[in-house]
């Protein structure tokens, strides 16, 4: 098993954001831990469309996708 590491995840990190903006509105890209690995967390606006597809890994980094709405001032 291969562990992603935090620089590669921040490499990932503008690819992913790039890749993320044809598919929505993104309010936000972070890296995420998951277990002992590192993945790119892509906050949407709202979500797609059903049938688009969205990708799971970009350049061999996990990403993972929530929809969080719009984001307010508090």
């Amino acid at each position: 098993m291969s562990t992603v590491t935090l620089a590669q995840a921040r490499l990932a990190k503008a690819q992913v954001a790039s890749a993320f903006r044809s598919i929505g509105t993104v309010v936000g890209v972070g890296i995420t831990q998951v277990g002992e690995d590192f993945a790119v967390k892509v906050n949407l606006l709202e979500a797609p469309a059903p049938d688009r597809a969205l990708p799971t890994t970009l350049g061999g980094v996990p990403v993972r996708v929530e929809v969080v709405g719009p984001l307010r001032k508090r």
